[in-house]
């Protein structure tokens, strides 16, 4: 894929919200934002991107030039659109590296001293908004290089048979490429790392930890979730997340189970650690299928949460 960059064409700064921006050479950032700017806090929405395409565009609208800071974005950017990046996309330029929380926003209309001036605003559609991840300065004309978020998803199989080669392993591979299909729907890049263990407890701990050390965003793993005396998937989970997720997996055996009520013998768990979701499916195609088509629904709203975006 080509790397993508826009070029810095304005930084600009207001004392209080709502108000058109002014420009500024220079800009500090710090964890809570930009120096200087009513904006800056410790929430999602810090800095505001707007490409100078977007303004192109509206200018016509307006039939007017529209100066830059007028939209009451902070960076002015002139390369590509940004409104078509995605959440947990970045921005990296030096030591500074922004995220994406939110593309676009609620407009406040009459409310807003840039709608009463201008008519009309173009960020609640085209402009986006970044926490700052690492700070530092940036100044005019500086390139930001755009880097899209891929995720990274751990898979793995619980099963002795499938470990000593008796029978082919499908429910792994089945759900790494759901994960994937799913994944670029949305637009995100995606990479994916499968293996297959016996159902022993060290084994499948020693996994789950490796793959927490190596920043997976998803831990699935598939098989050993009912009762049997091998079952051990929800037993070493329970006791290596944070916090468990119990609703989600609830739902999905009262759904199945009243066609099939062998469903509800799942004792299917999910969870976070640190920064990770962490999903234990059972062993059979179908089940995984049905996990799936429920667990896609809630997952983005997930990853928002757990980063401490506010979606609402």
């Amino acid at each position: 894929m080509d790397q993508k960059f826009c070029t810095i064409k304005s930084l600009n700064i207001s004392e209080q919200k709502g108000t058109i921006k002014t420009p500024r050479k220079e800009i500090v950032l710090t964890p809570e934002g930009i120096e200087g700017d009513a904006h800056a806090g410790r929430w999602h929405r810090q800095v505001s991107l707007l490409a100078a395409e977007s303004i192109k565009r509206f200018e016509s609208e307006l039939g007017r030039k529209i100066e830059f800071g007028e939209f009451a974005e902070n960076i002015t950017t002139f390369g590509f659109e940004v409104h078509k990046t995605l959440p947990f996309d970045r921005f990296v330029s030096g030591d500074v590296v922004l995220e994406v929380t939110q593309i676009g926003k609620k407009c406040h209309g009459t409310n807003c001293e840039i709608f009463q001036l201008t008519g009309n605003c173009v960020m609640p559609t085209e402009g986006i908004f970044c926490r700052v991840i690492q700070p530092g300065k940036l100044q005019e004309n500086e390139t930001l290089n755009y880097i899209p978020k891929t995720f990274r998803i751990k898979v793995i199989t619980l099963s002795d048979r499938a470990y000593e080669g008796i029978y082919k392993d499908k429910s792994g591979p089945l759900i790494e490429k759901l994960t994937k299909d799913w994944l670029a729907s949305k637009g995100y890049l995606c990479e994916t790392d499968r293996t297959v263990i016996p159902d022993e407890p060290d084994w499948l701990e020693s996994e789950l930890q490796t793959a927490i050390e190596q920043g997976f965003d998803i831990i699935y793993t598939t098989g050993s979730t009912g009762i049997g005396p091998r079952d051990i998937a929800p037993k070493i989970i329970s006791s290596f997340i944070d916090l468990e997720i119990p609703g989600i997996m609830d739902m999905i055996r009262l759904k199945y189970g009243t066609e099939k009520p062998s469903a509800l013998l799942s004792r299917s768990i999910a969870g976070v650690k640190d920064k990770t979701l962490v999903f234990s499916l059972p062993g059979s195609t179908k089940a995984v299928n049905e996990y799936l088509s429920e667990i896609h629904k809630i997952l983005m709203h997930s990853f928002l949460m757990l980063h401490s975006i506010d979606s609402h």
